[in-house]
């Protein structure tokens, strides 16, 4: 089942409380998304590590319920 870009908001969020966060449904299908996340705990991060904080949030559902998640990350300027 597709996830909703609320859904994935409130698990970045939680995750990620400080962060500004933009999704877009690329497709219109419920499956592919492109975010962009900004966040201070990115500050000193690489990006594969900041990536990684994304997905550890989402809690498995990337490949499955979530299918494609374009990342932008960056900390604030």
């Amino acid at each position: 089942m597709a996830m909703s870009v609320g859904e994935i908001e409130a698990l970045i969020k939680a995750a990620l409380p400080d962060a500004t966060v933009t999704i877009e449904d690329l497709a219109g299908d419920g499956d592919h998304y492109a975010a962009s996340i900004v966040s201070e705990q990115f500050r000193g991060k690489s990006r594969v590590q900041q990536h990684q904080l994304v997905y550890a949030a989402l809690r498995g559902r990337m490949g499955g319920a979530l299918h494609a998640l374009a990342l932008q990350t960056s900390a604030p300027d």
